[in-house]
């Protein structure tokens, strides 16, 4: 379920409030679209394998090799289509190895086992300690897929470096900050720590189609 724009303007105060260096940010930008933009649907299976496309790539080339491998897969980004097509097709398409491994072991594990994380009780721990038992699955990808395809709005990717650049930004420091120096710094926004996120990165990013 998507957020309401009157939940959106809460997350920005509250932002705001707790720390005032995310005013011109949030003065300059539209509310938070996590859960409210009309994304394309894609199944759990699609985001997760696009969230794998993304690692480590900036915004622009993760959504080339993406769409490369959507046509690679006549459009039908299935477990069963995805065990089905080559791993040279894949490469092909432009994923490095390990990025093809981890999407084929992917593909055999949600075709076994036909995972089910719509049930929005499920606390985000527990999304993550079974996304991360798969291979090539790291903490970022569950990350991501709580936020941009669960749409949790209390998600503190602090892994992130384009993040963590951001808040670098943010508040006009000189040198990088240590991640778990940031993990404490997020507690105080709770429980709308994904929306600081999306400042961060849309002060790196600015007006990204994939926002």
């Amino acid at each position: 379920m998507g957020h309401s724009a009157q939940k959106m303007r809460k997350a920005a105060e509250h932002i705001r409030a707790v720390d005032p260096a995310f005013g011109d940010i949030i003065e300059s930008s539209p509310l938070c679209n996590i859960g409210r933009k009309k994304y394309q649907e894609v199944s759990h299976f699609q985001a997760l394998v696009n969230s794998v496309i993304a690692q480590q790539l900036s915004v622009k080339a993760a959504d080339t090799i993406t769409a490369r491998v959507v046509t690679t897969l006549n459009g039908d980004v299935t477990p069963a289509r995805m065990l089905d097509i080559t791993e040279l097709d894949l490469r092909a398409a432009g994923l490095s190895g390990a990025k093809t491994r981890t999407i084929k072991e992917l593909a055999q594990a949600w075709h076994v086992n036909e995972y089910d994380f719509s049930d929005p009780k499920l606390k985000d721990h527990h999304v993550v300690d079974e996304l991360t038992k798969l291979w090539g699955i790291g903490r970022w990808t569950a990350e991501m897929f709580l936020m941009f395809t669960l749409y949790r709005l209390d998600v503190w990717p602090t892994g992130d470096l384009a993040m963590r650049r951001g808040w670098e930004q943010v508040h006009g420091l000189s040198e990088h900050i240590d991640p778990k120096h940031l993990d404490s710094l997020g507690d105080a926004f709770s429980p709308y720590r994904s929306v600081v996120a999306w400042y961060c990165w849309r002060i790196i990013d600015g007006d990204s189609q994939t926002w």
